[in-house]
């Protein structure tokens, strides 16, 4: 259970989730990815076209599946789901605003050099 606000809590443990290289590179490719997905999801709407309300959900599935794989190579494990809402509420604020900060930050960038190619 956490005694900070999601926001915080997850800030105060990024850097330490995002070490590895390979992790950073799949991060920095699909978060975008992540977003885009769910752009064309909520353009979808409504308009009404039916292709992007399902290639949206697809699109940030492929994200989420792919950052997953790229947490298993850190040292340092993500803190387990506490349900279905933490995962929503964990995964939506990482996307739109832990990593987006990470990376305006210069977090990525240091993370970057500080791992081993």
């Amino acid at each position: 259970m956490r005694s900070e606000p999601l926001l915080a809590w997850q800030w105060n443990l990024y850097p330490a989730g995002h070490r590895d290289r390979t992790n950073l590179a799949i991060h920095i490719v699909t978060q975008p990815l992540f977003v885009a997905g769910l752009a064309a999801a909520i353009a979808a709407l409504p308009v009404g076209r039916s292709w992007l309300l399902a290639a949206g959900p697809v699109a940030m599935v492929i994200a989420i599946v792919l950052q997953g794989r790229g947490h298993r190579r850190e040292a340092t494990a993500p803190v387990p789901f506490e349900g279905p809402l933490d995962v929503v509420a964990r995964l939506f604020v990482e996307q739109l605003v832990t990593f987006p900060r990470f990376v305006l930050s210069g977090g990525w960038v240091r993370a970057w050099r500080a791992s081993s190619p």
